[in-house]
């Protein structure tokens, strides 16, 4: 089951200093555009090749620019035996709206 986190859940982990993994599956101009502090590209079209470099019990937050395609990747990555996965609802759009107006909306 893939469990779902708001962007500002995300922001008051990041706050704590809470360990976990925030992965952006977007695409490199997309994260070269805007991001998230702290967030890895790790783009959904190259999963099959990244997904094992992951560890299936560390706490993993997917994001995207809306919470599709980071979706997918969640679904993905439980199918591959991932325990704790999350997905960023809204996305890096949501985040811009509603934790850092600083990141650009596209």
């Amino acid at each position: 089951m893939v469990g779902i986190i708001t962007v500002e859940e995300l922001k008051a982990k990041q706050e704590a200093g809470e360990t976990f993994r925030l992965i952006d599956v977007r695409e490199p101009h997309e994260y070269e555009y805007c991001r998230i502090p702290g967030a890895e590209l790790k783009p959904l079209g190259q999963i099959g090749q990244w997904f094992r470099e992951l560890d299936p019990n560390e706490e993993i937050v997917m994001q995207c620019h809306h919470g599709m395609r980071s979706q997918r990747a969640c679904l993905m990555l439980v199918g591959q035996g991932f325990t704790n996965v999350k997905n960023l609802t809204g996305g890096i759009d949501a985040w811009s709206l509603q934790v850092d107006s600083s990141v650009p909306r596209y």
